[in-house]
């Protein structure tokens, strides 16, 4: 795959419409890393001028605010604030709820103002212009599916109908899990709790959660955020359930039914 880089459209005279945030489990984890090349195969297939910063981007700061190290935060975020406004960005993308949230609503306090969007919405975004094309096919039409509501595309956010709305137009069969949309359980790995050891308990939270998504019997679970993915496949290893059960992210799912033709591009 051939993922252009904002210093080399620079350097070339070229600037893009969007860039793509990938964050730190997008490029860093092998399953992460399947969503972001899903992400960046649907912005091929629409054509869209983007670019990532590659080597430039550092953490959004997110882990180090919420773990309480407010010093690794401002410095990570204001190395990324300088290059940003650097090359002039003005929308930014992203697969992360928690970059989605850091880069939204904090850097602003410190000097970088951006539209940023969640991938989720993004996608919306480009079936309502008919810049993308589903086939009504696909490996999970008419799948079984329930939907894991994220922390910070949620109850942070408010967002909840734009990925349910994603699911209906892949003509899957929804159906919720017992706490869901407001109600929604956190995955177990937001407030840092993704790089510290568990705490004393009589069991793990992503485990009571893939519970939950595995009674609505769903045959998928879907998520959008790179930790509730790594949580949610735990989770659901946890329960001796994954054979039956996948988890995916949205942007997988709508690549698996993004109309292509032979060579690759949209029809």
């Amino acid at each position: 795959m051939k993922v252009p880089i904002m210093s080399e459209l620079v350097a070339s005279g070229k600037r893009p419409d969007v860039l793509f945030w990938v964050g730190c489990a997008g490029s860093f984890s092998a399953r992460g890393q399947k969503v972001s090349k899903a992400l960046v195969q649907i912005l091929d297939i629409c054509k869209i001028s983007y670019a990532i910063l590659g080597d430039e981007e550092q953490c959004s700061g997110d882990p180090a605010r919420r773990a309480g190290n407010e010093f690794v935060f401002q410095m990570l975020a204001l190395q990324n604030i300088q290059t940003l406004n650097g090359y002039d960005v003005k929308k930014i993308v992203t697969a992360c709820p928690h970059c989605f949230n850091t880069i939204k609503n904090e850097y602003p306090d410190l000097g970088g103002h951006y539209e940023v969007v969640h991938h989720t919405e993004f996608l919306q975004g480009l079936l309502d212009s008919g810049r993308l094309k589903l086939s009504g096919e696909g490996s999970f039409k008419g799948k079984k599916i329930t939907y894991h509501d994220s922390c910070y595309l949620g109850r942070v956010h408010g967002i909840y109908e734009i990925p349910r709305s994603l699911i209906e137009a892949l003509d899957m069969e929804l159906v919720e899990m017992k706490n869901c949309k407001s109600k929604g359980l956190c995955c177990g790995a937001g407030g840092g709790q993704m790089f510290k050891e568990d705490e004393a308990g009589s069991s793990r939270i992503n485990a009571i959660r893939s519970r939950e998504a595995l009674d609505t019997n769903a045959e998928l679970i879907a998520t959008n955020c790179p930790f509730c993915l790594t949580m949610m496949t735990d989770g659901v290893k946890a329960h001796q359930e994954e054979s039956k059960v996948m988890v995916y992210d949205l942007a997988e799912l709508i690549l698996d039914q993004s109309v292509l033709n032979a060579d690759g591009q949209e029809q």
